[in-house]
């Protein structure tokens, strides 16, 4: 099911870079809450190891994690990078949202 989502290599190369700096944790973990601006936002951390309800989205090295519920929602999701004039955020391109916020992390389906 992880063909649902697919990661840029912007961001597995950030990603990458992430954890190496870390040296501890394996993998960032996607998960979508309750909340924000528009209903629902998505929260960003790193991971040590899948859990068992988990899939792994991987570009080279770099690997996502996200829980089965969060997946839900997130079907079809590209996680990028972007690094421009704004600043760098990772950003996900969610083809189910029908609405999101300027924040970048929240959305509404």
């Amino acid at each position: 099911m992880s063909e649902n989502v697919t990661l840029s290599d912007s961001a597995a190369k950030r990603i990458a870079e992430i954890v190496a700096a870390d040296g501890v944790k394996q993998a960032l973990r996607v998960s979508v809450e309750g909340g924000g601006c528009s209903g629902f936002s998505y929260k960003f951390d790193l991971a040590d190891a899948p859990e068992a309800d988990d899939i792994v989205v991987e570009n080279g090295s770099a690997k996502v994690l996200i829980d089965s519920m969060s997946l839900v929602y997130m079907a079809g999701s590209e996680i990028d990078f972007v690094d421009n004039l704004l600043g760098q955020s990772f950003q996900i391109k969610n083809p189910n949202a029908v609405a999101s916020c300027g924040c970048g992390t929240s959305f509404a389906i």
